[in-house]
């Protein structure tokens, strides 16, 4: 099955919320899609929450953590990160890349968790996309 390659297949979300599944005692992140009334629950990791709720509550932890060691090795050498996108579902895992452009033109794709990929591009102000058919395969669309 192919990937997308082209914006028509992708779609642009926002980190909406992150929550706790009490029944199930999982952390989830909830993607919604911009200009849209589409959602996509991604459950993720203690760390990776942590990481992504320190973010966006403005904490600067006094020395880089795994994300943001990672966003500064990508500037440290001329890149930025592009995007992030969500690229496939297969047996209730999914998979992301890191679109980073390098310096000189061009791009390269990184295979990374979902949960670290959001925390990366947070970090670096990057878009998080998802491919249209992972978020046919998943998404709701009611408030959570």
């Amino acid at each position: 099955m192919a990937e997308p390659s082209h914006s028509n297949d992708l779609v642009q979300m926002e980190v909406s919320k992150i929550r706790i599944d009490e029944r199930r005692g999982e952390q989830v992140i909830v993607l919604k899609e911009r200009g849209g009334n589409r959602f996509l629950p991604i459950i993720i990791g203690i760390s990776e929450v942590t990481a992504i709720k320190m973010k966006i509550s403005g904490i600067e932890p006094p020395r880089p953590l795994t994300h943001d060691l990672l966003k500064n090795t990508i500037a440290q050498l001329g890149a930025t990160l592009q995007r992030i996108v969500i690229t496939k579902l297969e047996f209730n895992t999914f998979f992301a890349k890191l679109v980073i452009q390098i310096p000189g033109g061009g791009s390269q794709e990184v295979d990374a968790r979902p949960s670290d990929s959001i925390a990366v591009a947070l970090r670096a102000d990057a878009p998080i996309f998802v491919a249209e058919e992972v978020l046919q395969q998943v998404a709701s669309s009611y408030e959570l």
